[in-house]
């Protein structure tokens, strides 16, 4: 008995599995073709007989026979090469069915930066002292200082025409079982023109350790961005378990200005960190009985130094430095967040292990040997919303250093002119605030924006993760004003839900107030003041900075 087909059936199983792997579209439409042309020819053979019988009755002379018997031997074959077919299908639907669970979206950028700053004052070169005095003291050095043996550096700014960079991440999704997945992100960041951090880059920020790793641009290789598994709905309650290399880098209100129109991050952009830990969070629908208010609330655990195997009765008594706080969307719904998170910092180094030894063996001499020096406490929280074309956010945050004997914030100027070491054993707290508005042209394809933040003496950015390419913003101690615009390209129907293609023009302006800027070991000397140029001596260190950037960006 023939079976019967619908052809319609067929297609809308087809088209599933179509849509999941784009290198299949060629034999799926084979593949369709075949079932159809098959079910067509069976059809019309069916027909024939029909008429044949309906025509001549009963076949009793032999060529009516013939024709009945080459007529059934027809859609014999043709109903194997059916089921063939169909078994064929069967296959290709668990392949289809694997790479539906796997998606791939990703983005490119390509920018180009205009820099100058002009310096406190025209700093020596150190770098070049300890090279030829690899085994001196600090009073070797407090000798060549005062003796005049120092050398000075060619001039008190410094300026980059231009520096070009390429971007490329690749976001990455798996689907493991009903309620848990994968996800991730690959990045390569490189400089034209070089296979290696460009010199200074990191003069004024954070030198390479594990918190910029894929954040500054160096080589093009394709390092592990984000990598985190999530086990969603334990219990069948909204509980979820989340562990693996975090998103933490671009956090709200950061997206604003990038152009983009999500969130990109769970903390504030106050924690522009990448690092390894934990979460455990709670989703509700209604807060404190207050309806459709949703939100999240979050445990998160994470480290930002790991000391290594060591000997203990040989080794230096350092710690692992960890994080370990509260995250809480307080309410998130549609284009309005209200949003709280606060943290500690246990056991916080003098400065980690960075990937380049003459910076370790610097820091070495200065600070007096890698340590843990204390807690760092960290409170931020942002508000942000959409008024008709009109996004705005404003944002704060509050850091307290809590120092243990080896003391933080300590008087470095004073130490080294006076040959002393005393230590701040004073809890010191800093402040920043930030707020910032962009309007959408749509009909244009253009938005324009501004931001403005103000950072105290003592405040503390957690920015090593930063997308300013020198010194960070939100970690200045004064003021940072920024113009953008951002312009939508007009390349067409978008072929994905993450199509995005636009370029961004943009001017910063950094305003110093007091030295320093993401660093929690020495004191932040007023920029007007003498402490500050001896300082500038010893250490490159900005008084003023102006920076103007466009990007091409596809999001694909």
């Amino acid at each position: 008995m023939l079976k019967k087909i619908s052809t319609f059936a067929l297609a809308g199983l087809l088209a599933f599995p179509v849509m999941a792997t784009a290198g299949s579209t060629n034999a799926t439409s084979d593949l369709a073709a075949q079932v159809d042309r098959l079910t067509q020819e069976l059809a019309n053979l069916k027909a024939q007989m029909a008429a044949m019988r309906e025509g001549q009755g009963p076949a009793t002379d032999t060529k009516a026979q013939k024709e009945i018997a080459d007529l059934k031997s027809q859609m014999k074959a043709l109903e194997d090469n059916q089921k063939q077919a169909f078994d064929d299908l069967d296959e290709r639907s668990e392949a289809w069915d694997l790479a539906s669970r796997v998606q791939f979206f990703g983005d490119f950028r390509a920018r180009g930066d205009w820099y100058k700053n002009d310096l406190v004052t025209t700093p020596f070169n150190i770098q070049s002292w300890f090279g030829e005095n690899q085994l001196a003291s600090l009073n070797d050095l407090r000798n060549a200082f005062f003796g005049g043996q120092l050398n000075p550096l060619d001039d008190d700014e410094m300026k980059n025409t231009s520096i070009f960079t390429n971007r490329f991440r690749l976001n990455m999704r798996v689907k493991a079982t009903e309620n848990v997945d994968f996800k991730a992100r690959l990045a390569m960041y490189k400089t034209w023109g070089t296979s290696t951090l460009p010199p200074n880059l990191t003069q004024f920020g954070y030198p390479s350790f594990d918190g910029t790793s894929s954040r500054e641009p160096s080589d093009s290789i394709l390092r592990v961005d984000r990598a985190f598994v999530n086990w969603n709905n334990i219990g069948g309650q909204p509980i979820w378990f989340s562990v693996g290399r975090r998103p933490t880098t671009d956090g709200p209100a950061a997206q604003i200005r990038m152009g983009l129109d999500e969130r990109m991050a769970t903390p504030t952009a106050y924690m522009d960190w990448p690092f390894d830990g934990i979460s455990v969070g709670y989703a509700y629908a209604n807060l404190f009985g207050i309806q459709d208010a949703p939100g999240r609330i979050r445990f998160c655990y994470g480290r930002g130094f790991e000391n290594s195997l060591q000997y203990d009765a040989t080794s230096v008594d350092l710690n692992d430095t960890d994080f370990a706080g509260l995250s809480w969307d307080i309410y998130s719904k549609g284009n309005k967040l209200a949003y709280l998170q606060s943290f500690m910092v246990f056991n916080a180094f003098n400065f980690p292990e960075f990937d380049d030894q003459a910076t370790n063996a610097f820091y070495d001499f200065f600070l007096n040997g890698r340590q843990n020096v204390g807690d760092v406490l960290h409170t931020s929280g942002v508000y942000m919303d959409k008024w008709e074309n009109l996004n705005y956010f404003a944002s704060a945050g509050w850091s307290r250093t809590m120092p243990d004997d080896s003391g933080m914030f300590n008087d470095l100027v004073g130490n080294f002119l006076n040959g002393t070491q005393t230590v701040n054993d004073d809890n010191e707290d800093g402040y920043n605030i930030w707020v910032g508005a962009r309007y959408d042209m749509d009909d244009l394809g253009l938005k324009f924006g501004l931001e403005y933040n103000h950072g105290s003496q003592y405040w503390i950015g957690m920015t090593p993760g930063h997308d300013d390419l020198y010194s960070s913003k939100l970690a200045t101690r004064g003021d940072v004003y920024e113009a953008y615009l951002i312009w939508d390209l007009p390349t067409g129907e978008a072929i994905s839900k993450y199509a995005k293609t636009f370029m961004r023009f943009g001017y910063q302006h950094y305003d110093y107030d007091y030295t320093g800027g993401s660093d929690w070991n020495i004191k932040p000397y007023d920029i007007d003041k003498a402490e500050a140029e001896y300082y500038g001596m010893l250490s490159p260190s900005i008084d003023k900075a102006d920076q103007v950037y466009v990007t091409f960006e596809v999001y694909f």
